[in-house]
């Protein structure tokens, strides 16, 4: 998998309010993600999602966990687990049943994942396409609090 590098400037994917608001554990997730430390990302999230959490937070660290596996996945030349993780979140997002979850646009959130990763699903075995260069999407969360259970 090769990462495309965009030149422009990255905002600040958090206030300080979001880190008040929400699990460190989700926090210290985006951190590694946007870095694209993905198989990192996930243990993080993963440590949230195994604990006491409510079910909405938990099917959305569930996708959240799937997205950056399929993304861990690539770097390691296992397209087929990445299609199979990237089509999993997908699910998993459209049970959430919401566009924004824990100050994450979801519609874009996706779009950017389906950029992405959509590439995956044009043929019956991934395997037999040269992965294209990707730019991995780049959480950045919405000046308002979300409320999650």
């Amino acid at each position: 998998m090769e990462v495309i590098e965009t030149n422009i400037p990255k905002q600040a994917p958090y206030t300080d309010a979001h880190v008040a608001a929400y699990p460190i554990e989700y926090i210290a997730g985006i951190d590694l993600y946007n870095a694209g430390e993905f198989h990192a990302a996930h243990d993080v999230w993963e440590e949230r999602w195994m604990g006491e959490v409510g079910p909405q937070e938990k099917l959305f660290l569930q996708a959240m966990i799937q997205s950056a596996v399929a993304f861990h996945h690539l770097e390691i030349g296992r397209p087929g687990a990445a299609r199979q993780m990237y089509t999993r979140a997908k699910e998993k997002f459209a049970l959430l049943g919401s566009n924004v979850f824990m100050s994450l646009d979801l519609v874009d959130y996706q779009a950017q994942l389906d950029r992405a990763l959509s590439w995956l699903l044009t043929v019956a075995d991934p395997r037999e396409l040269t992965p294209p260069e990707i730019q991995p999407p780049r959480i950045s969360l919405r000046s308002e609090i979300s409320k999650f259970d």
